[in-house]
């Protein structure tokens, strides 16, 4: 991922509301919401939802797929991938064990802990 992709990346998720659609769309995940209901939901005017959600899109953050009368949004979950990557790319400075503890915690694993389980927030 190039710097100016990264930095368009997290404009677009540097405003509240667009953060909690993202939040929600994960939490969704891998079935997706209709815009109206992610506007019902987050208590935003629809006209104003999509907006924010075309935001998201052009920065790669949300895909959407037409089902009948309604547009499903779902998560790029690529994305936040590539975006965590971009991140961690240089991360400890080659010395890996500095960054156990973050690595643990991304993969859901708790450091104390013999066997590692994806741990789900509710």
């Amino acid at each position: 991922m190039e710097i100016t992709t990264a930095i368009a990346s997290f404009a677009a998720l540097s405003q509240d509301t667009r953060l909690k659609a993202f939040r929600l769309l994960v939490s969704q995940e891998p079935d997706g919401l209709p815009a109206g209901e992610i506007a019902r939901q987050l208590a935003v005017p629809h006209n104003t939802m999509s907006a924010h959600l075309s935001v998201l899109a052009r920065a790669g953050w949300v895909v959407s797929k037409r089902h009948s009368r309604q547009i499903i949004y779902r998560a790029s979950l690529s994305h936040m991938e590539a975006v965590v990557q971009f991140l961690l790319q240089d991360c400890c400075a080659g010395h890996p064990e500095l960054c156990a503890s973050l690595l643990d915690s991304l993969s859901g694993c708790e450091s104390t802990s013999s066997n590692c389980n994806i741990v789900r927030s509710t």
